[in-house]
């Protein structure tokens, strides 16, 4: 799954989450493609939201008729962020009740975007109302565990900071409600400072704003054209590539992947202009820590995650949740026959018929395609619908259950089944060594 990204805009803050009890009750999340997703309770009504630190105001992008919200105070306004456009309309909604856990904010603002093209949802399998960021960091010392699955919500007050040798103390400048760390990074054998927006929106591992002057390039010899992630007006493209070592303060992770976003995608004039890129979720899920803003201290501890190889999608394909479809399945129905013989007075004989029942199960579109791929040589297209994987069912699969197959090793073979037009089609490839293969002509 590449990175979903929405980029920040700023207000002043309006409201303030209040928490009576030294630390909230333990908030369980769904982590999917490198992307935390946390409930949160608008207006009484229990939403999902990806946790996004890129972010300085909650967006609501995905409500349906049964979503009912009574948004108070709504007047128009525009969103900017990456894109080729860049900005967005929106409805601004103020004091409205926000519950966090044990958490409760009674006067917070909101954001509700009517655009169908801003929607994680299908791009990750997961029922995603919005995002938010800011304001579940500003009032507390915020705990994520990733190996746990859950967050943590502490009263600055009362929190002590971890001293064990285990954690590292971090310094973490604040600057326009979003969190920058100073880092290093190995290119072309030459060790570079860079300042990242820590981005938990982010599912790749690192964004880097390619900068002559700090020699901050990509490699022409390490690096394939890709679809990074969804903007605010559209898709984002740019260069996919490895950085020899990547290092936060006394961690180093070696031959860490990197995308260089395309220029068309970057409003320079809108950047905090000491920002060097980003550091997502593929860097961060190696870690727990704690946020502390009020402070503006960064503390890590590395956990189980943080040998994970880093993969890429080296099929170059990108599904998309399409809705779903009805399938008829099989059932075998038992009945039942009392007889009786000589030597058994009370038998039973169970006889099976087949019937069919129709269940709705979802389907899968293929919406971004490598050109480079080895998937797109073999006559596959976007547009398609995934009907078979490997001889099963795509329905049987969740989507991140696909996306891990697609990040599996050069050379695997993958058949697919798809549906264009109609009609039923077969396609084999093997999934690419990206690096190796170049961008055809057109």
């Amino acid at each position: 799954m590449s990175l979903l990204l929405l980029g920040a805009f700023v207000l002043n803050a309006q409201g303030k989450f209040v928490l009576k009890e030294k630390s909230s009750n333990r908030i369980d999340f769904e982590f999917i493609s490198n992307l935390i997703i946390i409930p949160i309770e608008v207006n009484g009504v229990e939403l999902s939201f990806v946790l996004d630190t890129g972010v300085s105001k909650p967006i609501l992008f995905n409500l349906s008729d049964k979503d009912s919200l009574d948004l108070k105070n709504a007047k128009t306004f525009y969103l900017h962020g990456l894109g080729a456009e860049g900005k967005l309309k929106a409805l601004r909604s103020t004091e409205n009740k926000f519950k966090i856990g044990n958490a409760i904010s009674d006067n917070q603002d909101l954001f509700v975007v009517f655009d169908d093209a801003i929607n994680f949802t299908p791009r990750i399998g997961f029922l995603v109302h919005g995002i938010i960021g800011y304001d579940v960091f500003k009032d507390f010392v915020v705990e994520i565990n990733y190996t746990g699955k859950y967050l943590k919500l502490h009263n600055t007050e009362d929190f002590e900071p971890k001293t064990s040798k285990k954690w590292r103390t971090l310094p973490m400048t604040i600057h326009g409600k979003k969190p920058f760390v100073d880092t290093k990074v190995i290119i072309d054998s030459e060790e570079i400072d860079v300042k990242l927006l820590i981005d938990t929106g982010s599912s790749d591992a690192l964004w880097l704003f390619e900068d002559m002057d700090k020699n901050i390039t990509v490699r022409p010899d390490m690096k394939f054209v890709d679809y990074l992630g969804q903007g605010l007006s559209g898709s984002v493209y740019g260069d996919r590539s490895k950085v020899e070592n990547f290092t936060i303060s006394d961690f180093n992770l070696p031959k860490a992947n990197v995308a260089f976003p395309d220029s068309l995608s970057i409003d320079k004039t809108k950047i905090y202009k000491e920002r060097n890129g980003s550091l997502g979720g593929d860097i961060l899920k190696r870690f727990n820590m704690f946020f502390d803003y009020s402070n503006e201290k960064l503390y890590l501890r590395k956990n189980s995650f943080f040998k994970d190889p880093f993969t890429y999608n080296n099929s170059g394909i990108v599904l998309e949740h399409n809705g779903s479809m009805f399938v008829k399945e099989e059932i075998r129905m038992p009945s039942y026959d009392n007889y009786s013989d000589n030597n058994n007075n009370n038998s039973v004989q169970i006889n099976f018929s087949i019937n069919y029942i129709m269940k709705l199960k979802p389907a899968y579109k293929i919406v971004e395609l490598r050109k480079s791929s080895n998937a797109f040589l073999s006559g596959l297209r976007v547009g398609d619908i995934l009907i078979n994987i490997n001889g099963k069912h795509a329905y049987d699969y969740k989507l991140p259950e696909i996306n891990r197959i697609f990040h599996g090793k050069t050379g695997k073979q993958i058949r697919l089944r798809v549906e264009r037009d109609g009609k039923s089609m077969s396609f084999r490839f093997k999934l690419d060594d990206a690096f190796k293969k170049n961008e055809p002509s057109n």
